[in-house]
């Protein structure tokens, strides 16, 4: 009924919101004038910058949950959609949990843009990802590009050859499929992802999780292995003192279904595996930071 669909969507953003409330928030700020762009180096070593994420969940204000979108009646949401929307708050709340612990980060690469791409060994996660870097362009746009623009990043990252919304709920969720593009030397292959992608904003902070999800029908395509996305979340944040840059951090946890590919010697190796994924990390800041330098600000 409708009564329980209310009740069950209050519920949810009431579970979200009790894990939230204590985390970012981050005070209102006029925008300021574009920047050229140019990407702000990021000292490998230096803790107390790369640590500034952990600082600001500390020391930042509450936020408010949001409800849900404004431009579907709980009387339209399917169970499907309900779920869809629990498995990216889902997603969030883990991610935000990792945020919180002190863990420790070992360098995977640094890049000469000044990004960092570092990982550590999550339990129920195994080896997490992270990668960080400070660019000259504002929130909003990096939001509209990563989130409201996402079908066109194939555009722009020629690793992608198709990303499809298969799905909106209301304006913060989508089902999308994403297939990446063939290339030649390859030890991997070509992989294809079906994922809910949720946002959720907290004042300044903009969160965009990704999750694998299974939808119906979608038929595997030809010459692609399914992979799965166990964790993506990247967090945009204003720079303290400078609204006009962005503080990206992005964690991604990804099976990429290796036993299902084979290598003239064997399986594919751990060490493979784990070499491509920081690589890729980088690849993408690498054609964003391309992307954005060409791109006029709104």
């Amino acid at each position: 009924s409708c009564t329980m669909l209310q009740a069950t969507i209050k519920l949810c953003c009431g579970i979200a919101h009790d894990h939230l409330r204590h985390l970012p928030g981050f005070g209102l700020a006029k925008p300021s004038a574009p920047a050229p762009f140019v990407l702000l180096y990021t000292k490998p070593h230096a803790h107390a910058e790369l640590g500034g994420l952990f600082t600001l969940i500390c020391l930042a204000p509450a936020a408010a949950c949001s409800e849900p979108a404004r431009d579907i009646s709980p009387s339209q949401l399917s169970s499907m959609h309900l779920s869809y929307i629990t498995q990216g708050e889902t997603a969030l709340q883990r991610a935000l949990s990792i945020l919180q612990q002190h863990t420790s980060w070992q360098t995977e690469r640094m890049l000469d843009i000044g990004a960092v791409v570092s990982s550590a060994t999550i339990p129920g996660l195994g080896k997490v990802f992270r990668a960080e870097a400070v660019l000259a362009v504002p929130v909003a746009q990096m939001h509209r590009e990563l989130f409201e623009r996402i079908e066109q990043m194939p555009q722009w990252n020629p690793t992608l050859s198709q990303v499809k919304v298969l799905q909106h709920i209301g304006t913060d969720t989508l089902v999308t499929h994403e297939v990446t593009a063939p290339s030649p030397g390859n030890l991997v292959g070509q992989r294809d992802f079906v994922s809910v992608r949720h946002r959720r904003t907290r004042e300044m902070a903009v969160y965009l999780v990704g999750t694998a999800t299974h939808m119906e029908p979608l038929p595997l395509q030809e010459g692609c292995i399914r992979a799965e996305s166990r964790l993506s979340c990247i967090i945009l944040q204003p720079l303290a003192g400078n609204p006009g840059h962005t503080r990206f951090t992005w964690l991604l946890s990804i099976d990429l279904k290796a036993s299902a590919t084979m290598l003239p010697g064997g399986w594919i190796p751990a060490s493979v595996i784990n070499h491509v994924l920081p690589q890729s990390q980088a690849d993408f800041i690498k054609y964003l930071c391309q992307h954005l330098s060409t791109t006029t600000h709104p």
